[in-house]
This record gives structure tokens, sequence and C-alpha cells, in this order.
């Protein structure tokens, strides 16, 4: 993890000033890391009955992709309005600057399947929390929500209670 950890590189003022931005590209440009992280991913996951990986777009599509994958289990991308072609649940949900949409196709996720949620970063929880709004909606159990890196000081956590929470890295 160390080795993970030391490729996340800090960007100040980005994208406005006083914010430090977590860059997990140096991860995805490195073959091995990035394998690294989807290896440790699904053998946490193998035998936890996982049947889809819902990612967030768009930095968890580059997780949640791979992932299902090497689970065996199908893929449901979670989309900004406009995106998706078929009939869609939608979850409205508030972030610091505004108001956001996510959309899912409603036959995505059938009654009682089995649904990992992941995305690269778990900050302030309004996307992961509506995220979890969909799954639910549709019928989906929640197995954990899982992020490569969690910003415990934005309090994320806190608007996903009664669902366990799996971060790789936590930064402080």
């Amino acid at each position: 993890m160390d080795e993970i950890r030391s490729a996340i590189r800090d960007i100040p003022d980005f994208p406005k000033k006083g914010v430090v931005f977590k860059d997990i590209t140096p991860i995805l440009q490195d073959a091995g890391l990035f394998a690294r992280v989807i290896d440790t991913l699904a053998e946490r996951y193998r035998n936890r009955g996982v049947d889809k990986i819902a990612a967030m777009e768009s930095r968890g599509f580059i997780f949640g992709a791979p992932l299902a994958t090497s689970l065996d289990a199908g893929f449901v991308p979670l989309r900004k309005p406009g995106k998706l072609p078929y009939k869609r649940l939608s979850e409205d949900f508030e972030l610091e600057y505004g108001t956001e949409t996510l959309e899912m196709h409603e036959d995505a996720i059938d009654r009682r399947e089995r649904v990992l949620l992941i995305d690269d970063v778990l900050a302030t929880g309004g996307t992961a929390e509506a995220s979890l709004k969909l799954v639910r909606r549709a019928g989906g159990e929640i197995v954990e929500a899982a992020f490569v890196i969690e910003l415990g000081f934005l309090g994320g956590r806190k608007r996903l209670s009664g669902v366990d929470i799996y971060a790789m890295l936590q930064f402080d």
C-alpha cells in the first residue's frame, strides 16, 4: 500500500484555490500499480457473492470495469443525465456547489442481486449516497461501498450510514 500511496500526487489549488486534489493518474500510468489496486480489490470481494459492480461516472469506471471482469460480475455504469439511451432511474443530490443527478438503466440490477459500489474517492459522500439510493431503488443489496481513497476530513462516511465502507487508502 505504501507504493500506491506514494504514487498519488497532490495538486494544490485544483479545481479551485485552497483545495489539494489527490491525483490518481500516476497509479493508472503504471501497469503494475494499477494491477495491484485491481488485484487487491478482487481479492477482498472474490468470495462475497458479488453479482454486479456499480461504478460512478467517470473515474469509478476506471476501477469498476476491470474489477467486474476479474470477479465475473456484471458492470453497471452510473451516469450523468443524458448519457444513457434506455429507460432510467434518476437520483438528485446536493454538492457543496450545487445539485447533480445520477442515472442508471432501470433494468441494470435485478431484485436481490448483490451489488458492490465503487468509486475512486470518497469525499463529501453526496455522489456515493445517491448511488446507494439508485441501487436500492432497483432492488439491489449492497455488499459494500469501496473506494481507492477516502478523504476522511470531509466526513463523507457519515452520509453512508447503514452500509459497510472499504477504503484502500485514507487521508485525514
